[in-house]
């Protein structure tokens, strides 16, 4: 509980105006992106560097208050919402990029720093950081490390985890700690930063990160074909990566997202399709120009329908905004959207696809799929109203059948959003029983009193067994 001194003492750390407490703010903060869940905090505190978010963690340690890491808030595990109460510690004032280092093509900034605008900042300077999830424009740097953000380039170019090469990490006790560094190779002890990184704020608060650059591809082409069936969509993402071709992305929509997107963006797409691929290829023109008409002539004998190259980048990006733009659009059919997050090896890419319509049709309910074809990643998202209980749980055994397809398909649960809260009664079907023990006495270790983000990602043995009403 925040007394009246304890209060008085985060005021003397952060400042007055940098404590706050009123029932609005309380409120803006008990919820993130994650429909249907919601807790108050106690107190929401904005540190203005390091040294203050030490002393932060270190008075919370010793009076036990549960401390949650935030950023935007954009995560869709429900990762940031404060169950046990205490102090959301929000670290968006943490928005420096302190350097973006040429000569060794690594970047050294804050959590706060707004993933679109380093993007902007080191292509610029004829740089790139690929990761691209999303939430973006809104999402920190912070929290795509936190959650191991990925994103549509994720097929070529890998998700968070593989450009984040070293961190400073604050520990609840308030010990300032580093890992790793600006060294290509360094294998001195455990890989903390990997360990760190995906951790939910369940370990440790970071308060610094630096990170691989590599050069800004020269060119970029964009490809979209569409499918009477998703057999043969799946088919062609098959055989584009066994021809040894790895698109930058390679998007797929299902018929439902596809008319759903139209409507939003207004791109004229053939609504009677069942799906379509976007492909995108960067890299030299000569390589772009040559993988690019071989990908089109892969999906041509792969049975598709009919095959469009962008004939300019702007009209490439238009189609590549609207995809991104998918949640947004779904999100306009009813009350609540629930966009969920399976993974499988790209060989049972239409099974999992079949799979989610099967469920679909089992629970009456309306599920469009749309996601990262090129990496086996989809997003099965329904539209549902969670002003109906019924419904909803519905809602929640279809999710649990789509999680255990994935998982007896060779998949996993989560592919980039996390476990948090929303997955955490979930991921022993990954884990088993004594993975998620190792993973709890890691945290341990780290955190003896459990004061990090406490209530994510591990449930309790007997939720495990049950569907729970998020």
């Amino acid at each position: 509980m925040i007394t009246p001194e304890i209060r008085s003492k985060l005021v003397s750390i952060s400042g007055e105006s940098w404590v706050r407490d009123t029932p609005n703010e309380l409120y803006a903060y008990s919820y993130d992106a994650t429909p249907m869940f919601q807790s108050m905090p106690e107190a929401v505190v904005h540190p203005a560097n390091t040294r203050e978010v030490s002393e932060i963690l270190r008075l919370a340690d010793e009076h036990r208050i549960p401390v949650i890491p935030r950023g935007s808030g954009t995560n869709l595990a429900a990762s940031t919402i404060p169950v046990e109460g205490g102090i959301v510690l929000n670290l968006n004032r943490l928005n420096q990029i302190h350097e973006i280092d040429v000569k060794n093509l690594t970047a050294t900034v804050g959590p706060g720093v707004i993933t679109a605008d380093f993007h902007q900042a080191v292509e610029s300077l004829g740089l790139f950081y690929p990761p691209d999830p999303g939430s973006m424009r809104i999402s920190t740097l912070g929290g795509n490390v936190a959650q191991c953000a990925g994103g549509m380039r994720g097929l070529k170019y890998g998700v968070t985890k593989d450009y984040v090469m070293g961190l400073e990490y604050v520990l609840p006790s308030g010990e300032i700690m580093r890992c790793g560094g600006k060294n290509v190779k360094d294998v001195a002890g455990y890989d903390l930063t990997r360990l760190l990184v995906g951790s939910e704020g369940t370990l440790a608060v970071i308060t610094e990160i630096t990170l691989k650059l590599i050069p800004l591809p020269e060119s970029k082409r964009t490809l979209v074909t569409y499918f009477t069936n998703l057999v043969d969509a799946a088919r062609t993402v098959e055989n584009v990566i066994a021809s040894r071709i790895i698109p930058a992305t390679m998007e797929f929509m299902d018929q439902g997202t596809m008319q759903v997107v139209d409507d939003f963006a207004k791109l004229g797409l053939p609504l009677h399709m069942k799906s379509m691929l976007l492909i995108e290829q960067d890299g030299p023109e000569e390589l772009v120009g040559r993988d690019i008409a071989r990908i089109a002539e892969i999906a041509a004998l792969n049975g598709a329908a009919s095959v469009e190259i962008a004939a300019t980048p702007e009209e490439g990006a238009k189609l590549l905004t609207a995809r991104r733009a998918a949640l947004s659009a779904l999100s306009r059919l009813k009350p609540t959207t629930i966009m969920e997050d399976a993974t499988v090896p790209r060989s049972r890419l239409a099974d999992i696809v079949a799979e989610v319509e099967r469920v679909a049709v089992k629970y009456g309910l309306q599920i469009c799929t749309f996601g990262h074809a090129g990496d086996g990643n989809l997003h099965p998202t329904c539209m549902t109203d969670e002003r109906n209980p019924e419904e909803i749980a519905r809602v929640e055994l279809a999710f649990e059948e789509i999680f255990r397809a994935s998982i007896s398909f060779g998949g996993t649960i989560t592919g980039e959003h996390g476990v948090g809260l929303a997955k955490m009664k979930y991921l022993h079907l990954k884990t088993g029983e004594a993975g998620i023990e190792l993973m709890q006495r890691i945290k341990e270790a780290f955190d003896p009193h459990q004061i990090m983000n406490p209530g994510k990602i591990f449930a309790r043995s007997e939720r495990r067994r049950l569907v729970v009403k998020r």
